[in-house]
């Protein structure tokens, strides 16, 4: 499994520069590369990160979540998302739960990782919790 430079120049634009709020990866099943599939903006919210994840395909996804801690600092927390929903084919599965360290060895900086097979466990109220 290759991860493209795209991928790894995405997540700096996001972890450095606050382009994006988050990015939606994919793996090429023929050329078992890992793409970006969707960035989204840096006015886009984590509703909008969730929208676009496919209901019957896996998927990963980088999500940039800032806060305000209760001294008022404000910070900002990466989350890995290994997205695979009881829909997806088996064999997807399979591929991305074989291929997910490839991607978070390349991807550095990721502070939490949560694995999700329907909405309710990446919700936004556990990635607030998590930040923590």
């Amino acid at each position: 499994m290759r991860v493209t430079d795209e991928c790894t120049s995405s997540f700096m634009d996001m972890k450095w520069k606050k382009v994006h709020r988050y990015i939606v990866f994919k793996i090429e099943e023929k050329s078992r590369k890992v793409t970006v599939d969707k960035v989204g903006g840096a006015g886009e919210s984590y509703h909008d990160l969730e929208d676009s994840l496919p209901v019957d395909d896996c998927r990963y996804a980088v999500f940039d979540f800032d806060f305000v801690t209760v001294d008022n600092c404000r910070k900002s927390k990466i989350f890995f998302i290994a997205w695979s929903p009881e829909a997806s084919k088996i064999r997807a599965k399979i591929l991305y739960a074989t291929s997910k360290d490839g991607l978070r060895r390349v991807l550095e900086g990721i502070h939490y990782e949560l694995q999700a097979t329907d909405p309710t466990e990446m919700g936004f109220d556990i990635i607030q919790d998590r930040a923590k």
